[in-house]
């Protein structure tokens, strides 16, 4: 293997010191007059630098693109920061919603345990939920409390929150309970504070529709909506829900009971209104009526 020659390395070690002390020469005397405070020698120290820095912009473009590039990420970084922040509180106040409906059903509750009566004359009757109709076209449940325990069409049922429907059709042991959704649901109710009359009449959704309200420039979407006690098909002043409008601008009830959760529900004793028991006997009664009437005006006529 063939070695360098050291006298041709040799020869090429001046030029490097002379390059090297040229360099630091240089570098010494540009020191040396930057430093110098002269009017004539600040002249041209204002020449050199309107002479070589425009040539030099385009060195400075990586670096100016690398500080607007930590700019952005900051700004962005900044960004993801403030969201982030606004999803944890978001989160935390979903939990303090979720933690006011928990208070508010425990409390309602345990009213119910306490027995509150807002009308001395209602007591109710306790009874569990034992299974849903499961159609579409029928919203009820089936509770256990039927003949035997003195329950009676037309009375109404409430969970802890607020009226689920009334009675309709009892057994000897379970009754069935038709929710305020059903079509078959029409219930006259008073809208407070204006106390504006109106009747829900339930379309198979979760929120019935309001029908024949009396002026709707006086509600208000929020406004508590409550049983009138009109016709004696309920007692009045029992909690429906709040009033709410539909993405068409329909007013309908946001109802209070959960009915997601229908598990206890409690059937007031009503018995301020008379039970119809034979109403076949009052229509025919009523047409026997009338075809005498009929008759009475003819002869008459004659």
């Amino acid at each position: 293997m063939a070695r360098p020659n050291p006298k041709e390395v040799d020869t090429l070690a001046p030029f490097r010191y002379l390059t090297t002390g040229i360099i630091v020469f240089l570098l010494v005397a540009l020191f040396l007059i930057w430093r110098v405070d002269n009017p004539r020698v600040e002249k041209l120290r204002a020449e050199v630098i309107d002479y070589i820095l425009p040539k030099f912009e385009w060195v400075m473009a990586p670096m100016t693109g690398l500080i607007r590039i930590t700019q952005d990420f900051r700004s962005y970084q900044s960004l993801y920061e403030q969201n982030q922040e606004l999803r944890r509180e978001l989160q935390q106040m979903k939990s303090w919603k979720e933690a006011a409906l928990q208070l508010e059903q425990e409390n309602a509750r345990l009213l119910d345990l306490n027995n509150l009566q807002l009308n001395p004359k209602l007591t109710h009757i306790s009874s569990i939920v034992l299974a849903d109709s499961g159609s579409p076209f029928r919203q009820s449940v089936l509770v256990n409390v039927g003949v035997q325990d003195g329950i009676q069409d037309g009375w109404a049922a409430m969970d802890g929150l607020g009226l689920v429907g009334r009675i309709s059709g009892v057994g000897k042991k379970t009754s069935r309970v038709l929710l305020l959704t059903d079509t078959a649901s029409i219930i006259p109710a008073t809208i407070q504070p204006s106390g504006q009359q109106a009747l829900i009449a339930g379309d198979n959704t979760i929120a019935p529709t309001i029908e024949f309200l009396e002026n709707a420039d006086l509600v208000r979407p929020g406004d508590r909506v409550e049983t009138s006690g009109s016709g004696g098909v309920f007692p009045p002043n029992l909690l429906i829900g709040r009033l709410a409008l539909d993405p068409s601008g329909r007013l309908r009830v946001r109802l209070a009971a959960d009915y997601e959760r229908l598990e206890f529900l409690r059937v007031l004793r009503n018995f301020g209104t008379e039970p119809i028991d034979n109403p076949g006997n009052l229509i025919i009664n009523k047409s026997l009526k009338s075809l005498s009437d009929d008759q009475s005006t003819e002869a008459n006529g004659t």
